[in-house]
């Protein structure tokens, strides 16, 4: 069954599909992609290269990366899937196109089952707060996906990722973070980069605009209470970072969210 698409962009659904079925999309979309896989087995073809995708695994395909994915030939794919857009628990995964996450016990896998069928009920049902009750079975779900992908970083950078996402508010130094975890500041920057892909700096600045967009979005923020509630000292360079992020300026994107 396919849910129809909230304001917020949540979009989710159950299928069964033989190997005829295939989805084609040369530009990719404006939300990210979370799969879970059943039975069977499935495919995503980026211009990264090729995935596959078999029962008790996690899919996460990034925004705005062209792709194409479905059945495996001679397969039959049974999944479930959700659309989504703005979390910040996305800062804490590796900048990948396609991140694929085997869940190793079974009761992991219950676990993101439970979930994601909870989230499915709720898109489906659209009760009270049903969209915020979505946001928060993907940020689990995402979560999830981020614990058992930072068990294979080093213990180093997954506690920097850790203190990063709870005290995103906080005045950070790349030197006060070397030091709770032992390392030379020069050490650390490096071991982060080539573990995640991204510098420090610019993983704790994503989480704080993902943050800021669900402030001013959900909680009814300005675009200046947003900024300094998830840690920015300058309204300015909070702007011209969320300018470069999202292609408009703070005010504007939520102008355009609101239409």
């Amino acid at each position: 069954m396919v849910e129809k698409e909230s304001k917020n962009g949540i979009f989710t659904g159950h299928f069964l599909e033989n190997d005829s079925y295939c989805m084609v999309r040369p530009a990719g979309r404006e939300d990210w992609l979370l799969v879970y896989t059943l039975e069977g087995q499935g495919f995503f073809r980026t211009p990264a290269g090729d995935k596959l995708c078999k029962a008790g695994e996690l899919i996460l395909l990034r925004k705005r990366v062209p792709h194409t994915y479905g059945t495996v030939k001679g397969e039959t794919w049974n999944f479930l899937w959700a659309h989504f857009n703005r979390l910040p628990e996305l800062s804490l995964l590796p900048d990948e196109e396609v991140l694929l996450c085997p869940l190793p016990s079974s009761e992991l896998q219950r676990r993101v089952l439970r979930i994601f069928r909870s989230l499915l009920h709720d898109s489906r049902a659209q009760g009270g707060f049903w969209e915020e009750l979505c946001d928060n079975q993907l940020s689990a779900l995402i979560l999830l996906m981020a614990g058992q992908l930072a068990d294979k970083l080093d213990y180093r950078v997954s506690q920097v990722m850790r203190i990063l996402s709870a005290q995103m508010q906080e005045p950070l130094s790349i030197n006060e973070l070397a030091a709770r975890v032992g390392l030379s500041a020069s050490r650390l920057s490096h071991l982060f980069k080539s573990e995640t892909g991204r510098s420090i700096v610019d993983t704790l600045n994503n989480m704080r605009l993902e943050q800021a967009v669900l402030l001013m979005l959900q909680a009814g923020r300005t675009a200046g209470e947003a900024a300094f509630g998830v840690g920015f000292q300058s309204y300015n360079h909070f702007a011209a970072l969320f300018r470069r992020r999202y292609g408009c300026g703070p005010a504007e994107y939520k102008r355009k969210a609101e239409l």
